[in-house]
């Protein structure tokens, strides 16, 4: 698990051969912004010999927050640093505890992804099918765009009643008591989400790479997303502030895309909002506490993430959750 204090980037150029080559690259350090700009300067160099025997390699790498970057380190504001987890605030403005070996599952009852390639298939016919007949295109986009706009919605609406579906909790319930039942000697914490559950495994600490980890998350049905990013960034991670639109915040983290680290001249703006956003989160737990099944066991270093983790989350408040 990697989340550093500082990042930077470095742009380098090949001419030669009639052609031209640029690649950039990010550096990171926890020692200083100067460490961080040398690492880019070495990371950029060696990707660029790569570039000009290979001409697939990647010219620059996206900056996303947490790992759509295909295995970089976590990019996001470091707001507390211990030797047993790292918690940041994430791009919508959350904070979150990301943990080495200290093993989470989110359960989501229903996933937004089974919907996401439907959508673009249903929507790329709708267009493709208006231009042929009409050959406008402005007359394919005023279609493609209202189906666009009905699927989101459908799927929100979708999402939302499975989310609250006693039928669908139940299921999810029974699997998490069924894989506890054939380990009896793994302790279990269950915490009640918006969207689904959240387990705390206590009695040992875990790789992200362990085989066990992938039968649990396979037996208890974890977002597979959630699967790549733990084997990625090789480290577990959950949410412990409610995110914004759930309590009534609809305008976005500033400044937008909430990727860090932003300008100096910007950070005003970003405090602005995180303070508002504070006074309000206060009022919300990110999930409940609803049972320990197993032997209750807890491992002296899960003792220090379950306890901040429980803190901040507010799981024991009886708050509502959000």
């Amino acid at each position: 698990m990697i989340i550093p204090e500082y990042w930077a980037e470095a742009r380098v150029q090949y001419r030669g051969d009639k052609r031209q080559v640029t690649v950039r690259r990010f550096g990171w350090s926890n020692a200083s912004q100067a460490a961080a700009q040398v690492h880019a300067e070495e990371r950029a160099q060696e990707a660029l010999q790569q570039a000009i025997r290979d001409s697939h390699v990647s010219r620059r790498e996206l900056k996303i927050p947490y790992n759509g970057a295909e295995g970089l380190p976590i990019r996001e504001e470091v707001i507390l640093r211990d030797d047993r987890f790292v918690i940041t605030r994430n791009s919508y403005g959350a904070l979150c505890i990301n943990t080495p070996n200290v093993l989470f599952a989110d359960i989501d009852l229903a996933s937004p992804k089974d919907f996401g390639c439907l959508a673009m298939f249903v929507v790329q016919i709708s267009f493709l099918v208006t231009l042929a007949i009409s050959r406008s295109l402005l007359i394919a986009m005023l279609v493609a765009i209202p189906i666009s706009i009905a699927w989101i919605v459908f799927r929100w609406l979708y999402i939302k009643r499975i989310s609250s579906s006693a039928h669908f909790r139940k299921l999810a319930i029974e699997r998490i008591h069924k894989f506890a039942n054939s380990h009896p000697d793994w302790s279990l914490r269950i915490y009640q989400s918006p969207a689904g559950y959240r387990i705390l495994v206590t009695h040992r600490t875990f790789d992200p790479s362990e085989p066990e980890v992938l039968e649990f998350f396979k037996a208890t049905q974890v977002d597979d997303m959630y699967q790549l990013m733990c084997r990625n960034q090789q480290c577990f991670r959950a949410r412990l502030t409610a995110k914004p639109w759930r309590i009534g915040i609809v305008a976005h983290m500033r400044p937008r895309p909430g990727v860090w680290p932003v300008h100096p001249d910007l950070l005003p703006m970003r405090m602005a909002w995180i303070e508002n956003y504070q006074e309000v989160a206060k009022n919300f737990a990110a999930c409940e506490f609803i049972e320990t099944l197993g032997p209750s066991t807890i491992h002296p270093e899960v003792q220090p993430v379950l306890e901040i983790h429980d803190r901040l989350s507010q799981a024991t408040s009886k708050l509502p959750i959000a």
